[in-house]
């Protein structure tokens, strides 16, 4: 048999609603089989004698983990897997990958376009120029911030902080950073806690995962210590924000303005976030070009290639780093 008649011969698991692209090449690759969604009630007997992979951007739970015993590998499409029990599939010697590296550019691209969107209120003064408000009113209202003699903090200096860091530079702005522990070879300057670093920046920028450690670590104290004159950019998780806390600071003067490009319950975006008239708000675009698309795509699918080949993955999340391919 043919490697490319072994690989045909391997089932995998995808629920609708999965890139097109990546469609394509599991068709001419593997065999596939589709599934309404990431549901171990709908998993059938062929399901669970047949298949040993998964490639979704969904959440994979424990069950349908358990529901499928010939499983060796979820490749997860993005750099976030939270929605993945990875502690699970390590437990059950399965392999989780991701795709990260081939999005870091554009996420840090959206993140300082957000962030200038935020302070200059470029939005609403385009919407002024279609809206025939320049002809009728004359010049939009000067913005009342400015990215001049901003210092900027990083909450989560992984590769995307570390690009959005890079492109801070080029605009003059000092760079100062919070993480578990510091980044060896990093110049920036690390605080010890998120409150320091609040303390210490009138801008923050938040890129950390959705985890336990992080759920709600933005909140009302983080943002008080930000100041009056804080700006808060979101490009990370949504979950990693007090919304409510948020919106209060929003509202109250706490903080002067916030961009946000990913919600706490997506596509659900709070009431009090919409109607507040200092914020700017994306619909989870950080990635979201045909040309990153494709990268990540290709990645997510490289990994089952090289998994079901070589017996080996491109690019594992840590916690199966150690999982080794049966048989």
């Amino acid at each position: 048999m043919t490697r490319a008649e072994e690989l045909q011969a391997v089932s995998i698991l995808v629920p609708a609603g999965f890139n097109d692209h990546a469609v394509g090449r599991i068709d001419r690759t593997f065999t596939r089989i589709a599934i309404a969604r990431a549901d171990a009630t709908l998993v059938t007997d062929e399901m669970r004698r047949t298949v040993r992979g998964i490639a979704s951007y969904v959440g994979i739970d424990a069950a349908l983990m358990d529901a499928l015993p010939n499983l060796e590998l979820i490749a997860s499409f993005g750099v976030g897997y939270d929605s993945v029990d990875a502690g699970h599939a390590a437990a059950k010697n399965i392999m989780v990958t991701n795709t990260p590296d081939v999005l870091t550019d554009e996420v840090a691209d959206t993140a300082i376009g957000l962030l200038i969107n935020t302070i200059r209120d470029l939005p609403r003064a385009e919407t002024w120029l279609r809206d025939g408000s320049w002809a009728r009113q004359g010049n939009y209202p000067l913005s009342r911030l400015t990215l001049r003699g901003r210092r900027v903090g990083i909450f989560g200096m992984g590769r995307i902080g570390q690009a959005i860091a890079r492109r801070l530079q080029a605009f003059g702005l000092p760079v100062a950073y919070h993480n578990r522990r510091p980044v060896d070879g990093l110049e920036y300057e690390y605080h010890q806690t998120l409150k320091g670093l609040a303390e210490a920046v009138d801008t923050l920028i938040s890129v950390v995962p959705g985890t336990a450690s992080t759920e709600k670590a933005v909140n009302a104290e983080i943002l008080a210590a930000l100041g009056a004159n804080g700006v808060f950019v979101n490009i990370g998780r949504g979950s990693t924000v007090d919304e409510a806390d948020l919106a209060a600071a929003l509202a109250n003067g706490t903080i002067a303005a916030a961009g946000l490009d990913v919600f706490a319950d997506e596509p659900n975006v709070p009431k009090a976030l919409l109607d507040a008239p200092n914020t700017s708000l994306l619909p989870h675009v950080g990635s979201a070009s045909e040309h990153t698309r494709r990268a990540m795509a290709d990645l997510c699918v490289d990994n089952l290639v090289s998994w079901f080949t070589e017996r080996r993955p491109l690019t594992p999340v840590p916690e199966t780093a150690d999982v080794k391919a049966r048989g």
